[in-house]
């Protein structure tokens, strides 16, 4: 089974830019959800140790706003879990491009069911992604909803 000529990789080589590109893009997404993911967690732990602290009225609110955070947690994680599933699928259909250049086989079948499972990964993770921005307005609106309360009317 004779190796194929370098002058015909170069075709291969072109079309596995794309995934390249694609795995590029994504590594910054999956950059800015562990950033939100790590400031869920902080926050959660910090209002956890609030609660400890806060009478029974405050910790009720408190218990609402690490609610909304883990599940916003939740959803940063199976962004990142779908994220990280579309790379690794860019990443095998780079080796699939490769070796059915280098063994000469047919394999389009395979390339597009890899190349359409990383776009829908990546389309599931980015849905998660809005879901996540959604609810930390929720949070936001808990938090605002527990100041006003507090505030004395001016007279």
């Amino acid at each position: 089974m004779p190796a194929a000529p370098v002058r015909e990789l170069i075709p291969v080589l072109q079309v596995a830019i794309a995934p390249v590109i694609l795995i590029s893009g994504v590594g910054l997404l999956l950059l800015s959800l562990t950033n939100r993911f790590g400031r869920a967690v902080d926050r959660s732990r910090h209002l956890l140790k609030e609660m400890r602290a806060s009478n029974e009225a405050d910790s009720q609110g408190l218990a609402q706003q690490v609610e909304v955070l883990f599940r916003r947690a939740r959803l940063i994680r199976l962004a990142i879990i779908l994220a990280t599933l579309s790379v690794m699928l860019a990443a095998l259909l780079i080796i699939v491009l490769f070796l059915t250049a280098l063994l000469r086989l047919e394999a389009s079948l395979v390339i597009c069911i890899l190349f359409v499972g990383c776009l829908v990964s990546l389309v599931a993770s980015l849905g998660a992604f809005l879901q996540e921005i959604h609810l930390s307005l929720l949070a936001l609106k808990l938090e605002l909803d527990s100041l006003k309360p507090a505030r004395a009317p001016q007279t």
